[in-house]
């Protein structure tokens, strides 16, 4: 047998096809298939019922991908991919190359409709001054003004240094949008860079840089931790001094990634684990509502533990506000948060344990949550996922699959048609 009866266009669905439905990736862009001309110029409701067909046919589709989420690899083999999509509905993604020690960044982009992206730009000028060890160190990307990629990572120290002259490296995307420029270290003080740094940017030119440092004079180990923030006014080009970003004493996981966010409205946040005594590992978020001159706590998730878990943070912004995910107790979560208000929403917790979550809602109020299970040190594992309803209610759509390498994470975008796209 060479194929599937195709009832749309009368004839045979090659495997190749097949595979294109089932898994949601993107089919031959040249192929003359019938079947593959279909999907490529599907829209979710006919990729609806395309899932409707096959799954009365008992095939195994929750593996790899549904009618509303498509499953889409890391580009030219890398991982650690993170994405964002800008008002257009372009695709901008970078990922990580190399050893995973001493690797590279690069950075692609796809426009609305396509289905591969564009020619990847090496981001870190210095071959090898990036890292993937440890999953939580790696490049971080935000959009600013006039669509303008800014990015942010954790540096090596010097040769025979220590991490306390560890550099938080920072880039941007030139004028014509062709290359970076020479990355730059940011920290002019607040040494000793260990879990991620971050990085955020708004449509009116401020960028900020974010990590987690001890506090000068620190003798308090990761109680005596703290964020710092170096802010830009004038889109990237210079920065002030970094400054605290709170005078509170939360600590910080040392070990652990952040995520910094700046919302449509200006709002900046950064997400993290606290760590304000050896087993009080709260996932901590804090907000400003003056471009980052002060933040204070709006939310913290408790955690008991006596170890630093090694988790990473996520943050989106929604037309209801930001959602906020993260881990605690083994297991991945989000929050919805009003800036306006304060109010934080009650967590949603898939059922399952996982790490290294992603979240993303779309313009009907569906939020998917993507997350990894069975990850852990140079250890790879699978992509999970769950898409809930406008009130928290998880839906059908729903899968897991296997795939994700060592030190791999996943990222995850809405399109202009409402779906979500995983790239993993």
């Amino acid at each position: 047998m060479t194929g599937l009866k195709n009832p749309l266009t009368d004839g045979v669905i090659s495997y190749h096809a097949y595979d294109a439905i089932t898994e949601m990736k993107a089919p031959n862009p040249t192929s003359r298939d019938p079947a593959q001309i279909i999907i490529r110029r599907a829209g979710r409701k006919f990729r609806n019922l395309l899932f409707s067909f096959l799954l009365c046919l008992g095939l195994p589709l929750g593996t790899y991908g549904s009618a509303l989420v498509t499953l889409v690899r890391t580009p030219d083999g890398g991982i650690q991919p993170q994405a964002v999509a800008d008002q257009q509905g372009v695709v901008h993604l970078i990922y990580y190359k190399g050893d995973a020690a001493n690797g590279d960044i690069f950075y692609v982009r796809q426009q609305p409709g396509q289905e591969t992206f564009s020619k990847p730009i090496q981001v870190n000028t210095s071959p090898g001054s990036a890292m993937a060890m440890g999953t939580i160190r790696g490049a971080q990307l935000a959009l600013g003004r006039n669509g303008r990629v800014h990015v942010a990572w954790n540096g090596h120290p010097p040769a025979n240094g220590s991490y306390m002259e560890a550099p938080m490296l920072y880039t941007r995307l030139n004028d014509s949008g062709t290359a970076f420029e020479p990355e730059r270290d940011v920290v002019t003080s607040a040494r000793g860079l260990d879990g991620g740094g971050s990085v955020a940017a708004d449509n009116q030119g401020n960028v900020y840089v974010m990590w987690h440092a001890p506090r000068p004079g620190n003798t308090n180990g990761e109680a005596g931790r703290a964020v710092f923030v170096a802010r830009s006014s004038d889109d990237g080009k210079t920065f002030a001094p970094e400054r605290l970003a709170t005078t509170k004493p939360t600590g910080a996981c040392g070990c652990c990634g952040m995520k910094a966010f700046a919302d449509s409205d200006g709002n900046v946040f950064a997400w993290y684990r606290g760590a304000s005594e050896m087993t009080n590992r709260d996932e901590t978020l804090l907000v400003s509502h003056n471009h980052g001159a002060d933040f204070e706590v709006a939310y913290a998730h408790g955690w008991k533990i006596a170890a630093c878990p090694m988790s990473s943070a996520f943050l989106s912004d929604t037309t209801a506000g930001v959602l906020a995910a993260a881990e605690t107790h083994g297991r991945v979560f989000f929050v919805r948060v009003d800036p306006k208000t304060g109010k934080v929403s009650e967590p949603v917790w898939p059922a399952t344990q996982g790490k290294h979550p992603v979240v993303v809602g779309n313009a009907g109020g569906e939020v998917l949550l993507a997350w990894t299970e069975g990850t852990g040190w140079n250890q790879g594992g699978a992509l999970a996922w769950q898409v809930y309803d406008a009130a928290g209610n998880p839906t059908s759509e729903k899968g897991r699959t296997e795939g994700v390498p060592t030190w791999g994470l996943v990222a995850a975008v809405e399109k202009p048609d409402q779906s979500f796209i995983i790239i993993y």
